[in-house]
């Protein structure tokens, strides 16, 4: 191999070769000559994502072209908490193209961002966050919680408000006409057609229910991942778990100030994370004059039987989301929302 003496870490190497050093080299740097026969023949173009709802925007986006995107995040688990092993950068790294939510808010992706950096890997890198306006952190976050990388004091969950959600299906759209733009047509006709239709009908359809309620306060029992809900359809509120991680403990002051939100506001039916504990929510109906909880989401995971459905970020708002909302407003009892059978299925979930 030619000039043995050259700085390995200055040369730029393919997703395919890097790939051929090794899980360990990948993740602690790449190193050693690599021979160019190790390129894949492999043509197909692959974009991974670090979190569901950029997997699903996405996928939508490349609907009818040869892009295949994968969901990193296994079923079942929460896409903020989760860290997972060494393998996933080699899952990265081989991919085209890496959709990750910016810096600050999964530490795996931030090093894994680091590693392709540092050794000149050819993964393109797209950022759904780019040019998202976020808003500071609620009154009730923790206050050993920072925000999030570059904008310390600033919430994450944008993707919740689906009109700042359009920004990320921009941001991208334009990353895969970068990747594959005789593509670009296509791709740009589909992400069109679905802030147009689905997220605007999707903002619609929140809207109504937020403008029929005539309470405007919600009790989650459920991680701090809302607040853009509210921000968005003017109303307040109130998650049991003050921090920003779904996996954060519940302190006694937590439900003593949740009983005095439910009491104060007559509260009937509270909301309660799909990937989160029943025990604070269990603990609240047996206290206080709840008589149920119902789920939400803030689209960070799925469930098995999702996945068999094929739910998307659509889906999930109008099969998950936005009947709990309509129930734990007060606008309609619980039997009347959803599809049949929704308020059996999901009363008191377990």
């Amino acid at each position: 191999m030619d000039d043995m003496n050259q700085s390995w870490s200055q040369q730029r190497f393919s997703r395919r070769q890097a790939i051929t050093a090794g899980t360990g080299a990948i993740v602690t740097g790449l190193a050693g000559c690599i021979s160019s026969e190790a390129e894949s023949n492999d043509d197909e173009t692959v974009a991974v994502a670090s979190f569901f709802s950029f997997y699903d925007f996405a996928r939508n986006i490349v609907d009818g072209t040869p892009i295949r995107v994968e969901n990193l995040v296994p079923t079942g688990l929460h896409g903020h908490g989760w860290e997972p092993n060494a393998s996933v950068t080699k899952d990265i790294i081989e991919a085209d193209a890496f959709v990750h939510v910016g810096t600050g808010f999964q530490p795996w992706a931030d090093r894994a961002i680091q590693t392709l950096e540092d050794d000149n890997v050819d993964t393109q890198l797209i950022n759904a966050r780019e040019g998202v306006e976020l808003v500071d952190l609620a009154a009730t976050l923790d206050p050993e919680e920072e925000g999030v990388g570059e904008q310390q004091g600033k919430d994450p969950h944008f993707w919740l408000d689906p009109r700042r959600a359009k920004t990320s299906v921009d941001n991208i759209t334009e990353g895969l006409v970068e990747l594959a733009p005789d593509q670009e047509s296509a791709l740009r006709n589909n992400a069109e057609t679905y802030k147009s239709e689905t997220l605007e009908q999707i903002d619609q359809d929140y809207q109504a229910i937020f403008d029929a309620a005539e309470r405007d306060v919600i009790q989650l029992a459920a991680h701090n991942a809302f607040q853009y809900i509210g921000v968005r359809y003017d109303a307040t509120m109130h998650p049991l778990v003050t921090n920003l991680a779904a996996s954060g403990d519940v302190k006694p002051s937590d439900i003593t100030d949740a009983k005095e939100v439910i009491e104060e506001n007559d509260i009937n039916y509270i909301a309660n994370g799909v990937f989160e504990a029943r025990k604070p929510a269990k603990q609240l109906l047996a206290e206080t004059q709840v008589e149920a909880y119902f789920p939400v989401t803030p689209y960070a995971g799925v469930r098995e039987d999702w996945v068999e459905n094929n739910w998307g970020y659509e889906e999930i708002a109008y099969n998950i989301n936005m009947p709990t909302f309509e129930a734990v407003l007060g606008n309609k009892q619980p039997e009347e929302v959803g599809p049949d059978g929704w308020a059996e299925e999901w009363r008191n979930f377990e």
